[in-house]
């Protein structure tokens, strides 16, 4: 991998070439996206595991394997030209989206959400034309708009509906708007998902109705037991928490700690308070050191148990 090595002179010219060649449709899709986030990003192989929810010796293995595809294939250091650029874009997308999340998680590592907000830019100029390009750019202004009002003073995380909304940044929020395409791809979906957040003015004016109808709509283009979680959390709100519980108790996510989080909230709303403290702590058995681990503890404090 040492022709991949990119320096300090145009940077992102270099990053985008490098992003181009580790997503070559010679690797699998999930090799692409770790080799991407291990080259590019500087994500360590227990992060990158975390990620994909496999072991680190798993993750390992598949790097090497994909290192070696890239050496023997002779795959180029250089972004394709326009007739292959279309069939790139996917595996691209998927990385940035992956490498903004490990950042925006993180909240110690913000750093990554501006590299992938950058490299989603570079994107957008290179194929302008793309409407999944530009969404992916839109979902990840909006949510990265949120970033100062994620935490408190003393690094607690925040849930959406207990965040500041003046302390948002408008001004990403704008950009973000003016760029969401008809939800027509997986991204524009959830993009105009992000939308409805960033446009409502409380969390209590949130447009539930509309959020469920895009999440119908991303379970067609992107069906997905993770998907599946998200609408019954919208159904939650819009219909009342015992709706949600229902669709939850259909879904098999096993060891996705977001799944006893969710069920934990209904049951808190619903007024199930000791229901709801037995999967806060599942939820927190499930979830690794960090900001997450310490909201989860502290929502479960709050209900008294």
């Amino acid at each position: 991998m040492a022709s991949l090595q990119f320096g300090e002179e145009d940077i992102e010219d270099d990053r985008l070439r490098l992003i181009f060649t580790c997503c070559h449709p010679a690797l699998a899709l999930p090799a692409r996206v770790a080799l991407t986030l291990r080259t590019v990003a500087g994500l360590s192989v227990a992060e990158i595991a975390s990620a994909f929810l496999v072991s680190e010796a798993t993750m390992a293995q598949r790097l090497v394997r994909a290192r070696r595809r890239i050496d023997e294939a002779g795959i180029p250091y250089r972004v394709p030209p326009p007739e292959l650029l279309g069939e790139r874009l996917g595996g691209v997308l998927a990385v940035i989206y992956l490498v903004f999340n490990q950042g925006y998680s993180a909240v110690a590592r913000y750093e990554l959400a501006g590299s992938a907000i950058s490299l989603a830019s570079a994107v957008v100029t290179l194929m302008p034309g793309e409407p999944e390009a530009r969404a992916l750019l839109a979902l990840l202004l909006l949510q990265d708009s949120r970033r100062d009002a994620r935490v408190t003073a003393d690094g607690a995380l925040l849930t959406l509906e207990e965040q500041d909304r003046r302390l948002w940044h408008h001004e990403e929020i704008d950009r973000g708007l003016a760029l969401v395409p008809a939800p027509v791809g997986p991204y524009a979906v959830q993009a105009a998902i992000a939308a409805c957040h960033a446009k409502a003015p409380s969390a209590a004016q949130t447009d539930w109705r509309a959020i469920v109808g895009l999440y119908d709509r991303l379970l067609v283009l992107a069906p997905s037991a993770v998907v599946e979680l998200g609408r019954a959390v919208a159904v939650g709100m819009r219909d009342g928490p015992d709706a949600g519980l229902e669709i939850l108790d259909t879904l098999s996510l096993g060891g996705y700690r977001w799944l006893p989080a969710a069920r934990a909230d209904l049951l808190r709303r619903a007024g199930r308070l000791r229901e709801a403290a037995d999967q806060f702590r599942e939820a927190i058995a499930l979830t690794p050191p960090g900001a997450e681990l310490e909201d989860l503890r502290r929502r479960l404090a709050e209900i008294g148990s």
